[in-house]
């Protein structure tokens, strides 16, 4: 029997980032992971082909759309199994990449499903079938998380989908219905739509990206619209049913109402992410889930039963690559006698689309809801010198601050580059910086990021360039 420091079950972002981290502190580690690629999801599945996908149908719209104003004449030709390729090579390069973190950082891997037999104890089924029980002072449960399933809707990867069969499409379907105008959806729809698919999305809210700041989300479906997405919220979708070589979508209105049948070649299921937690014997173990199938743990991850840890999708929070590596890190920072933290309050999330969708901290909604007296700060993209002269004018930011101390609470924004820029909120609020401290913090000109400093400087109604 291998008897090991600790052992992480699962080797999605997490997962690794755990081992890697624990290795550093001088611990002995393996790691089980059940796909034939390190990862997770994550790497395999979800952000890095989907990244892959969105960068290469955004150049291909951008090309076929924006090139000739800049005096580029063009007329692109999708080849869809070679962008289906770039995809892969993605994916198969930052797989191989967490193959040698794990190689480097001497961490044992064990190729199959792990089981937990109780504390200490894992037994891992291999791909042959063969067993063996490995032993461990501590198990960090790090599986994430599966698509959600919609009653009565069988996915088949074909002609309903899911996220995982929507990155490998055979050739573009005519018309699109996606279920779920959450991030999945969205950024994967936007792909589609620029490659020449009829896409409607339908959402059983009345409005799209829920969690987010509703401006923002108004915004952004402004913009998608614009760009040839069709949306149907406030409906629910009954049933799909084969119509010859197409899929009919009943819908019905959400408050009740007349039923509608949408046609569609191909329907993707996105209604969001639950917890992977079934066939890891945590009912026999003991270990204690909640109401939504999530692990329930301390402040120190540790679930009932002592030495059982879990970080990631499978406990409570969002579902987040980044949120779990930090917990990974926290973790295994914890189990070395160390202080790991996570700031909750200062994760960023980010949508995909263009333009991107990106924020940290609390909304406008989340503000008003918790009696927070706080002043805000927006600045408009057609305002922003680098925007003006990129064509990328589409958006705005937004900077939330409290009404007493100025302290930054919340920064959203939707225009190109979120992602990256939203970073610099991120640190900002982590030192509790103030939106005073934001609009004297020079910025580079010209970039887009002047538009933060901006918003900042109008928290105070003193913006220089509106």
């Amino acid at each position: 029997m291998a008897t090991y420091d600790l052992i992480v079950i699962g080797a999605g972002p997490g997962g690794y980032v755990c081992a890697i981290r624990a290795s550093q502190l001088g611990m002995k580690v393996a790691i089980v992971e059940k796909r034939p690629r390190f990862g997770g999801t994550c790497l395999n599945v979800g952000c890095i082909p989907s990244k892959a996908l969105l960068h290469a149908s955004e150049l291909y719209d951008e090309a076929g759309h924006a090139f000739a104003d800049m005096g580029i004449e063009v007329k692109p030709k999708l080849n869809l199994a070679q962008m289906l390729a770039f995809k892969d090579d993605a994916v198969k390069g930052n797989t191989e990449g967490v193959a040698y973190l794990m190689r480097k950082n001497k961490i044992d891997h064990f190729h199959g499903t792990g089981r937990i037999l109780g504390a200490g104890r894992v037994e891992v089924t291999f791909i042959n079938g063969e067993q063996q029980e490995v032993d461990a002072t501590s198990i960090v449960i790090a599986t994430g998380s599966d698509v959600a399933q919609l009653p009565g809707i069988e996915i088949d990867e074909k002609a309903i989908v899911s996220s995982t069969g929507a990155l490998s499409l055979e050739k573009v379907p005519k018309r699109l219905v996606v279920i779920g105008a959450g991030v999945i959806g969205l950024e994967l729809g936007s792909v589609w739509r620029r490659l020449g698919s009829e896409v409607t999305v339908v959402e059983y809210l009345d409005r799209i990206l829920p969690g987010n700041d509703l401006e923002v989300a108004k915004q952004l479906q402004r913009l998608l619209e614009k760009q040839g997405m069709a949306f149907r919220l406030g409906h629910k979708v009954t049933g799909v049913k084969k119509n010859g070589a197409a899929q009919a979508v009943s819908i019905e209105p959400a408050a009740g109402g007349d039923a509608d049948t949408l046609a569609a070649d191909v329907v993707l299921v996105a209604i969001g992410r639950v917890p992977y937690t079934r066939g890891l014997g945590l009912s026999e173990a003991g270990v204690q889930l909640d109401k939504r199938g999530r692990v329930e743990v301390d402040a120190h991850y540790q679930s009932n039963v002592p030495g059982i840890y879990a970080i990631g999708d499978v406990i409570k929070g969002p579902m987040l690559a980044h949120k779990a590596e930090d917990e990974g890190v926290a973790l295994a920072e914890l189990l070395a006698g160390q202080a790991g933290h996570v700031n909750y309050g200062i994760i960023p999330a980010v949508v995909y689309t263009s333009p991107e969708v990106a924020s940290v901290g609390k909304s406008e909604e989340e503000l008003k809801a918790e009696g927070v007296a706080y002043n805000v700060g927006k600045f408009p993209f057609t305002a922003n010198g680098r925007a003006k002269a990129n064509k990328q004018t589409d958006g705005f930011v937004k900077v939330l601050a409290d009404a007493a101390t100025d302290r930054v609470l919340g920064v959203h924004m939707v225009g190109a580059n979120a992602s990256e820029i939203i970073a610099e909120a991120a640190v900002l609020m982590e030192f509790g910086g103030s939106a005073e401290d934001l609009a004297r913090t020079c910025h580079a000109h010209p970039t887009l990021t002047e538009a933060v400093k901006e918003a900042a400087l109008a928290v105070e109604k003193r913006a220089i360039h509106m």
